[in-house]
């Protein structure tokens, strides 16, 4: 089966979906060797092993042996979920976000299932929602919520937080929501599968009984399936309808932001939030949810604080109203503080930890770590916090450069002849508002 072949196959299974009383009770067949293959070729090769430390590239030795006995496998019910191993990533607070890491041969499987899922699931999502979707992504959600706030002149922000969605989600209300759209006992086998192997930890294994392993490839679609009924739906076919002024939300995964054009009904809206969440399993985090007014300023205010204005923050920036270069009051967005110094300390450790590398290797990774911030952060309005970290980074350089030995300190007037053979990628915007 060709690629083309493979995409008609699932856009008949689109097609199928447009009519939203359609139930999928037969999808598991279609889990076929050709559809194993397209997973593994949309499956990172170079992601961190499981537990069984097979990498893709030792998978990719005897590729067609192996996609076909996992097809066997699977067709026989014969396959196994492997336990998948938990790893930590240190957030901004402190704290420290749990990451599941699934065997090479399971990401393959839930690629597959993701794809055939998706075709169906992405006739129902709503175009207000963009997390771990395809063709849309962070900076469409970015514009969306500046383009809504501009239209609205701003407004009163709900500004909510879930509380652990991700190792809080009801796993049994999980199963009721797909099987409103997919009541196939093979898929739901495997999502089951999945979600009961457990992690290993710290060399123990321990089986959570709720929430979806954070860091699988099947758990960002499970999340948007479950927070399309919880919020999407309800938001637009409950709440908007009721609400006296005009109102808009944009949901990237468990990150969302309402805005509502009356203060009257972003209060309604907060006071009946944490009961629909509950009716679900879930909560808000009280220190973390918050009403915000963001009113356009009037145009001859001095100051956008000048009517009681705030700001919120959303996926890494901080939103605020300032004046465009023709004086108009404007949205715009910076980097979050506590962002960009998590970003500049991370420079700084890095550069002193790796001094006695070479310049040629410690100049090729930080440009790969500048022109990755730079991706996601430079947009237009933030051109002086990517700047600020580009500065911080040169100093940090030449700091720890001149701490190899006692002989190499480098003097500003002579760090220049190292520039000049390892220049930094220097500020741009990669990202311009409309």
């Amino acid at each position: 089966m060709s690629s083309q072949t493979l995409s008609t196959k699932l856009h008949q299974i689109a097609a199928q979906a447009a009519d939203k009383a359609r139930v999928f009770t037969t999808l598991a067949h279609r889990i076929d060797e050709e559809l194993l293959l397209e997973a593994y070729r949309l499956t990172r090769k170079d992601g961190a092993p499981g537990i069984d430390g097979q990498t893709g590239t030792q998978y990719a030795e005897n590729l067609e042996s192996n996609l076909k006995d996992l097809h066997e496998r699977l067709r026989t019910r014969r396959y196994r979920a492997t336990p998948a191993r938990r790893a930590r990533i240190r957030k901004e607070d402190g704290s420290e976000r749990p990451i599941a890491i699934s065997a090479f041969e399971d990401k393959i499987v839930q690629r597959a299932v993701v794809m055939l899922l998706s075709a169906i699931y992405e006739r129902d999502f709503y175009g207000f929602s963009y997390g771990f979707r395809p063709g849309v992504g962070a900076h469409d959600a970015l514009r969306a919520l500046r383009q809504a706030a501009m239209d609205l002149g701003g407004g009163w922000i709900v500004d909510a937080d879930i509380r652990g969605f991700f190792d809080g989600l009801d796993r049994g209300i999980l199963r009721e929501i797909l099987r409103r759209r997919v009541n196939d006992g093979g898929i739901l086998r495997l999502l089951g599968k999945w979600l009961n192997a457990g992690v290993v930890d710290g060399g123990e294994l321990i089986h959570p009984e709720t929430g979806t392993p954070q860091g699988s490839v099947v758990s960002p679609l499970l999340a948007n399936v479950y927070l399309h009924t919880v919020l999407d739906e309800w938001f637009a076919q409950v709440v908007q309808p009721r609400l006296r002024g005009r109102s808009s939300m944009v949901r990237f995964a468990d990150d969302f932001i309402i805005l509502c054009e009356l203060e009257q009904d972003a209060r309604r809206v907060l006071a009946v939030l944490p009961k629909r969440l509950a009716k679900y399993g879930l909560s808000l985090h009280p220190d973390k949810t918050r009403l915000v007014r963001f009113r356009r300023p009037a145009l001859r205010a001095k100051s956008p604080k000048a009517n009681g204005n705030g700001t919120f923050d959303f996926l890494g920036f901080t939103h605020y109203w300032a004046r465009s270069r023709r004086g108009f009051w404007v949205v715009k967005k910076r980097t979050m503080r506590k962002r960009l110094r998590r970003a500049m300390r991370a420079a700084w450790l890095w550069c002193k930890h790796n001094r006695h590398r070479s310049l040629r290797e410690q100049h090729r990774s930080l440009s790969l770590k500048l022109r990755g911030h730079y991706a996601y952060y430079a947009v237009t309005g933030n051109y002086e916090a990517v700047a600020l970290l580009y500065e911080h980074t040169r100093r940090a350089w030449r700091r720890w450069l001149s701490r190899r030995s006692r002989k190499s300190y480098i003097s500003w007037e002579k760090f220049p002849r190292i520039e000049t053979s390892f220049p930094l990628p220097p500020p741009r915007i990669v990202h311009a508002d409309a």
